[in-house]
């Protein structure tokens, strides 16, 4: 049985991950809310792929705009970290990352794919997923949909504006317009 997410407090996590700076590290859930910052986590598939890289990049390029609005950005896929360096480390023109501006997750055992509910447990990767997490750790905004389909960054950054707003946002609510 599926159970809702939205409007509860999100699942907790702790990954490694390679920074910004190339470096080994970690992110969790619990330092973006001891920050008071918004977490945007958004799973996809895996590394070396065709699709990834487009997202991945994409919201990397627009990373400043998630910065002023206070949020932290986490991609995150089932491989290891070093894999992640290996892709972050290849040329754009490659279908490589070459640099982000934010962490790439490795959830080698799978638990924080299952805990947010996009692991394809017979294919052991996730679905593309978007979470979008207050800096008091609700979920407040969730989006999963097919392997084949890319994100869009200005729905993204769109919806949590709506979302820090904390008003009513009706339909094709754009920032600077009234909320209801």
């Amino acid at each position: 049985m599926v159970e809702r997410m939205v409007g509860r407090q999100a699942p907790e996590f702790t990954m490694e991950a390679v920074l910004a700076d190339k470096s080994f590290g970690k992110v969790s859930l619990e330092e973006n809310m001891k920050n008071d910052k918004w977490t945007v986590l958004f799973f996809y598939p895996m590394d070396f792929t065709f699709v990834c890289p487009t997202e991945i990049t994409a919201m990397s390029d627009r990373y400043d705009e998630f910065e002023d609005l206070d949020a932290e950005v986490v991609g995150v896929s089932t491989d290891t970290i070093h894999t992640h360096l290996a892709w972050i480390n290849t040329d754009r023109k490659d279908n490589g990352l070459e640099q982000l501006k934010y962490p790439l997750a490795a959830d080698t055992n799978h638990a924080v794919s299952r805990n947010y509910g996009v692991l394809i447990e017979e294919e052991g990767i996730a679905l593309r997923g978007l979470f979008i997490i207050s800096p008091e750790g609700e979920l407040k905004y969730q989006t999963v949909f097919h392997n084949d389909i890319g994100r869009d960054v200005d729905e993204t950054l769109r919806v949590l504006q709506a979302l820090q707003t904390g008003g009513l946002c009706p339909a094709n609510w754009r920032p600077g317009q009234k909320t209801l």
